[in-house]
């Protein structure tokens, strides 16, 4: 055994030394367009790397207590199925937490904030904003910098990521690798894509099909707001001659009969002061929708069935209370919440052709996970709880320092930011064995 373990190793050395990089691949899937990036911020695999161990690196927050990722779960399409967001400090927000499903393609990145218009930008806010706190980092950058050079592992991935610089890790850096990440969080295989891309006819069910013509159909008009391939109108890419931005008003409010929303959430009329703007959101993407309750820009409506009987109806009426009004006459709403009425047979095909929506693979893609969840397998390069030829020289090219430790961040072992000769023979046991098992996602 110990001949073969050593016969293998000497294999990946030789084949390590004529192996080449490669360039960035989106890994898009059919019919998406190539994301929009600025040139100052060009992709790259360890830019994506270090930006996942960001991502869910409680370290990100001033009191140490909640990571990107608290607030976006993989599991729940990158939501938190929370009404509303709560900060580290506790905080509850007055909005939930948008799905970062192709977040990517997004000419607007906020429920109410037209002005937030790249990720680089959006990111800021749950870092640094005070009304309400998020991650609480106001004031703590230097704190927060100091907590990264001080683990070896980010010593390592902001020196691959940015190379050439005197001091990778800053907070310029560490925005582009962050949202470089994000950016990669592309749901596209959903049973809908698979049968509309004509990969699979069985895909989706008779009774879905038919929702899917109710769907996109004028009668219920859903399409209008929620159009393909992102099911979502607000979007750009590369190549697009101008970038769509939607706000509407659903008829959620229509406090006293004047069009007026709670002074918390009065929609992009915050930002613009237009009367006509009073409870305006972004129309979110409906990818994934089965797992993203409760819906609204408040939670307010807890099942999808709810938010169907919400469009049925044309709006809202709030009979009692403080925000007591009919929203279905709000002056202000959309003139595409008109109200439909639907058979029980017809909201049983809508609510199936919503639940094609559901992307598996997305929602449990390794290379969207956390990479400091217990039992990682050492070697393993791409968390399928496997370790290939491919991934132990991928393991000795980044020992012999011919390759960035993107290229295999699970050779390092014990996270110092280095990769050896000790962790290459751990890597090779688990090559000739087996890895254990990924851990079962909490539900």
């Amino acid at each position: 055994m110990r001949c073969l373990k050593a016969s293998f190793l000497f294999a990946a050395i030789l084949l390590a030394s004529v192996a080449h990089a490669k360039p960035f691949n989106w890994n898009l899937p059919p019919g998406f367009p190539t994301p929009k990036v600025s040139t100052e911020n060009p992709p790259s695999n360890e830019k994506v790397t270090l930006g996942r161990f960001l991502f869910y690196d409680t370290r990100m927050s001033g009191n140490l207590t909640q990571s990107c990722a608290s607030c976006h779960r993989q599991d729940l399409a990158f939501t938190d199925g929370l009404p509303h967001g709560v900060g580290s400090t506790g905080e509850i927000h007055p909005r939930g937490s948008m799905s970062l499903a192709n977040v990517a393609y997004g000419a607007s990145l906020a429920w109410a904030n037209p002005l937030l218009t790249t990720l680089e930008k959006q990111v800021l806010l749950p870092m640094f904003g005070e009304h309400p706190v998020e991650l609480g980092l106001a004031g703590r950058e230097d704190e927060l910098l100091d907590r990264l050079r001080a683990d070896p592992r980010y010593v390592r991935l902001f020196a691959d990521a940015f190379p050439g610089g005197a001091d990778p890790i800053n907070l310029g850096n560490l925005v582009a690798a962050l949202t470089t990440f994000v950016r990669t969080l592309i749901s596209g295989n959903a049973p809908y894509d698979r049968y509309t891309q004509g990969l699979d006819d069985h895909a989706i069910s008779d009774s879905a099909f038919l929702g899917g013509r109710l769907f996109f159909s004028e009668r219920l008009e859903c399409f209008h707001c929620h159009g393909p391939f992102a099911f979502a109108v607000s979007v750009t890419f590369e190549g697009k001659e101008f970038d769509e931005t939607s706000f509407q008003n659903n008829g959620l409010f229509n406090i006293g009969g004047t069009g007026a929303y709670p002074p918390d959430n009065q929609g992009i009329f915050s930002i613009t002061n237009i009367p006509s703007d009073m409870g305006s959101f972004k129309a979110p993407t409906l990818r994934n929708i089965m797992k993203t309750a409760p819906y609204m820009h408040d939670g307010s409506l807890a099942t999808i069935d709810d938010v169907i009987d919400h469009y049925a109806a044309g709006g809202h009426n709030i009979t009692e209370g403080p925000y007591a009004g009919d929203g279905r006459a709000s002056p202000f709403k959309s003139g595409f919440v008109r109200g439909f009425t639907l058979s029980n047979d017809e909201r049983q095909n809508l609510l199936d052709f919503l639940a094609t929506l559901t992307d598996d693979e997305f929602l449990t893609n390794p290379a969207f996970g956390d990479p400091f969840a217990p039992g990682q397998c050492a070697g393993n390069c791409n968390g399928d709880a496997d370790v290939t030829v491919d991934e132990i020289i991928n393991a000795v090219r980044i020992a012999l320092g011919e390759a960035t430790l993107a290229d295999c961040v699970g050779a390092d072992a014990n996270g110092d930011g280095d990769v050896t000769i000790d962790e290459l023979l751990l890597a090779v046991n688990r090559a000739l064995g087996a890895c254990p098992p990924p851990p079962t996602p909490t539900p």
